[in-house]
């Protein structure tokens, strides 16, 4: 999440399966656990009481389910969302988005972040991964105007959806939800069992970057290939063109809002969940559990 609480550390967690088959899917070790014999990941026991309390020790504020389809598993994320609330943490999801009316409402209590993975806005391209366009879209809306958080990723891939056709019809609906809702447009390298298109380049991603700003939406960001991507990493005030938060990779290079969550150069506000004050890089990097201990360590933390 780009516009919530920039640098502070998110403790991720993740249990197994998926409702889609991505074949390029990049989580397929969990997300695929429960269909394929080759995605062997052997879970680690814990309580939501234990997850909340090593998220705690790490220093963590912000808890985020993902690496599988935590919609699969809600009612297990809403026991560990509620643990989490309580102790004072911020929640999230990232998701495909497909769920239903219900199942939104049930997680909303105990929710404050969302990201959707919206793979494509070809209907045939859903049907081949599993799923349907129309409930996803129908997801976004409804986050949306439930108040949540949310930010869209799209993984672009060579063949598959970055026609510029289908790249203006996503970047037009995203844009009527709200010009405010970040895009986080990434960059697909061979995973899985899809081998055969070539890796996304800089300059298709700026393309996609080029439709969503025809669109109207105002926070575009190129993603997976850091340093190549000119200023497409960064923040920068819809208003007046300031660059406020400045990134390479996972990396924040340079924070500049103010602890209102505004620009200091001509006092617009910028649309997320900000801190009043920025603590700084927690972790320079994503990191997995160690095996010693079970659950997550950061090394060298200070």
């Amino acid at each position: 999440f780009f516009h919530a609480y920039p640098g502070a550390l998110a403790y991720s967690f993740g249990m197994l399966g998926c409702d889609l088959h991505c074949s390029y899917c990049q989580n397929w070790v969990t997300s695929q656990a429960l269909r394929d014999p080759n995605a062997v990941s052997a879970p680690m026991q814990a309580s939501p009481e234990e997850l909340v309390s090593d998220a705690l020790r790490q220093g963590a504020q912000v808890l985020v389910s993902t690496y599988n389809e935590p919609l699969i598993t809600a009612e297990w994320a809403v026991a560990i969302m509620k643990e989490a609330k309580a102790a004072g943490l911020v929640t999230g999801f990232v998701s495909n988005g497909n769920g239903t009316p219900q199942v939104l409402e049930y997680l909303r209590p105990w929710l404050d972040l969302y990201k959707v993975d919206l793979k494509s806005f070809n209907d045939r391209h859903y049907h081949e991964l599993g799923g349907r366009l129309q409930p996803i879209l129908d997801t976004i809306r409804a986050l949306h105007g439930m108040g949540l958080w949310v930010e869209i990723v799209t993984l672009l891939i060579p063949g598959f959806n970055d026609s510029d056709d289908e790249l203006q019809q996503l970047t037009e609906f995203l844009a009527s939800v709200s010009a405010d809702l970040p895009w986080h447009v990434t960059a697909f390298h061979k995973d899985y069992k899809m081998t055969d298109p070539a890796d996304t380049k800089p300059k298709d991603l700026l393309r996609a970057v080029e439709h969503g700003q025809r669109a109207g939406l105002r926070y575009i960001y190129a993603g997976n290939l850091p340093g190549r991507v000119g200023s497409h990493e960064d923040t920068h005030c819809h208003h007046c063109g300031t660059m406020l938060i400045q990134r390479f990779s996972y990396q924040i290079v340079d924070y500049r809002l103010t602890a209102e969550g505004k620009c200091p150069n001509c006092s617009a506000s910028v649309p997320g969940r900000w801190a009043a004050r920025f603590g700084g890089q927690i972790a320079s990097r994503p990191f997995l559990p160690r095996r010693t201990s079970g659950l997550v360590t950061i090394q060298n933390r200070r």
